[in-house]
């Protein structure tokens, strides 16, 4: 999404955000197939596999750039997202919307919400309605457990008009239900039938790739960054004091990390570094993109190559260093608290982090800087980046609405998908201002009735636009999170089965279980290498095989198609 609000709330933890094996594990666990199988045709959701290429050039959205998009201050390059560092005047701001689409329809949208949720009736809801022509009534829901209440509703009779179902929540029988509960958006958007609705047509198609479930475009998707699930961030301020340079290298790390920690002084270098060691060693990412094909042209697993043992090993050193905080080790308490208290100079999450952080620690302490290291490669070589999927966050229209209403309920996405530099963009990411939010020294200030109604897992969860990092308030972030992109996107790679909905043979669904705890187990020196590389012989044993051939079989009809 862009990431043009002031003191974003964080969303979902690290782990979930990675998706991490165990996790993709149990989200699968009895659920049904999500696409067609490659050549297959019909898109029906009974089969396993995934939609073709050919399948998708008839699916997809025709794109056309936004003619009142706002070039800028940062060009993208390399794929990067743009940036924009500073506020543009109200006066400036184009306009994408000139009145309101909506027919006065009344919509019941179900999004997840990490805080507590507005009050109904409030001034930003009023004014966002009354600027789309609609009345939404937010069923927000815990966002911690919004995979329990989410499986509850699709398993129901009373599903709302509009629901988001983030990546990480793809569990049990909500991918059946994605298939089965909501309409298919082809009819209006695929090919030129999108110019209708022009926001809608400027999203990036690799943002729209992901929204096809069940051999049809059914998700409203939420554009994310092309890096940026994981990020190593470093204190800036800290390093520049003490006249280190930012690390560069994975054989220098462990005894850098051995010189900059002091526990009598509570000083430690790093948090738990996993999951930039799978970065730097060029490990696989997770399914559906953790298959490639090895040296001899068969499909080797993430779990089976050299690079994923030697990531762990090399995490598993800097703990048997005790180089990394206690708490990490002991996995509780709160990371980010211990980075900008400076009891951990190190640590890895996602690129949300960023602004929040910087914005918090602004008044706490006027000095404190945090930037990101560059990913490096071992032996000398380059990193290897793997590219994030287009969108992993979207928005379904439930299938019973009639025509009339599902057209209305796609000029509510059209909306909320304006570009930053327009009004419509202007008043879903800070409100009413005034009212929301006033400008101060040519900066928005956020009021206490922004803070508590501008929330932005509401009208920012249908839809949005192609992803840009947009902070006015903190220029420097905008430079340090673009330049980061731009030399590390250098050395991207898209994986295999990149930008594609994959659903794997429900058979299948459990053996991934349990790899990231026993992971966590050998870095912390609980576990070997060698129970490691059981785990993985017998996950061949148990269906592994099985599902290099099921993904074999994908490529194989793709290619023949």
């Amino acid at each position: 999404m862009p990431n043009s609000r002031p003191n974003f709330r964080p969303g979902p933890t690290r782990r979930r955000f990675l998706a991490s094996s165990a996790f993709a594990a149990a989200a699968t666990v009895g659920a049904t197939p999500l696409l067609t199988a490659c050549g297959g045709g019909g898109g029906g959701a009974g089969e396993e596999g995934r939609a073709s290429e050919q399948e998708l050039e008839s699916i997809l959205p025709t794109f056309k750039a936004s003619e009142v998009a706002v070039a800028p201050d940062i060009a993208s390059e390399n794929g990067s997202s743009p940036g924009y560092t500073s506020w543009i005047p109200d006066a400036e701001l184009g306009v994408s919307v000139p009145e309101p689409l909506g027919s006065g329809g009344h919509f019941t949208a179900m999004t997840p919400l990490w805080g507590t949720p507005p009050d109904a009736g409030n001034d930003f809801w009023t004014a966002m309605d009354q600027a789309i022509g609609v009345s939404i009534d937010w069923q927000t829901q815990d966002g911690n457990t919004y995979g329990e209440k989410l499986g509850a509703v699709l398993a129901g009779s009373d599903i709302p008009d509009l629901v988001c179902v983030p990546g990480w929540e793809l569990t049990g029988q909500i991918p059946q239900a994605i298939s089965s509960r909501f309409a298919d958006l082809g009819p209006y958007l695929s090919g030129d039938k999108v110019l209708d609705y022009p926001n809608l047509a400027a999203i990036p198609t690799a943002a729209w790739q992901p929204a096809v479930f069940g051999g049809a475009l059914r998700g409203l998707p939420m554009p994310g960054a092309p890096i940026g699930g994981v990020v190593p961030y470093y204190r800036q301020d800290i390093f520049e004091a003490n006249g280190w340079p930012a690390p560069g290298s994975a054989e220098d790390f462990l005894d850098f990390c051995k010189e900059i920690t002091s526990p009598s002084s509570r000083v430690w270098a790093c948090e738990d570094m996993k999951w930039t060691a799978f970065v730097i060693h060029g490990v696989l990412p997770e399914k559906p993109n953790y298959f490639d094909r090895g040296e001899d042209g068969r499909l080797i697993n993430r779990y089976e190559t050299d690079a994923y043992l030697e990531a762990l090993e090399w995490t598993r050193k800097l703990y048997a260093a005790e180089v990394v905080h206690p708490d990490a080790v002991a996995v509780s308490g709160d990371a980010v608290q211990r980075f900008t208290a400076g009891e951990v100079l190190m640590f890895n999450t996602g690129d949300g982090t960023w602004h929040n952080t910087v914005i918090e620690q602004r008044s706490a302490n006027p000095d404190f800087r945090m930037n990101a290291f560059d990913f490096f490669g071992v032996g000398g070589q380059d990193p290897i980046v793997y590219t994030a999927n287009g969108s992993g966050i979207w928005t379904f229209v439930n299938k019973n609405l009639p025509e009339d209403r599902i057209r209305e309920a796609l000029q509510i996405a059209n909306y909320t998908a304006a570009p930053y530099g327009t009004r419509e963009n202007r008043l879903r990411t800070y409100g009413i201002e005034g009212t929301h939010y006033n400008v101060e020294n040519g900066l928005p200030v956020r009021t206490p009735q922004g803070e508590t109604e501008v929330v932005p897992e509401t009208y920012t969860f249908i839809c949005t636009p192609g992803h840009s990092i947009a902070l006015p308030d903190t220029p420097e972030v905008v430079e340090d999170w673009t330049g980061w992109q731009k030399r590390n996107l250098a050395f991207a790679k898209e994986p295999l089965f990149f930008g594609r909905q994959v659903q794997e043979p429900a058979r299948l669904a459990s053996i991934n279980d349990g790899f990231e705890d026993l992971e966590d187990d050998v870095v912390r020196g609980r576990q070997s290498l060698r129970d490691l590389q059981n785990a993985v012989a017998e996950w061949r044993r148990n269906g592994g095989d099985e599902l290099r051939e099921f993904y074999q079989g994908l490529l194989d009809e793709e290619e023949g198609a």
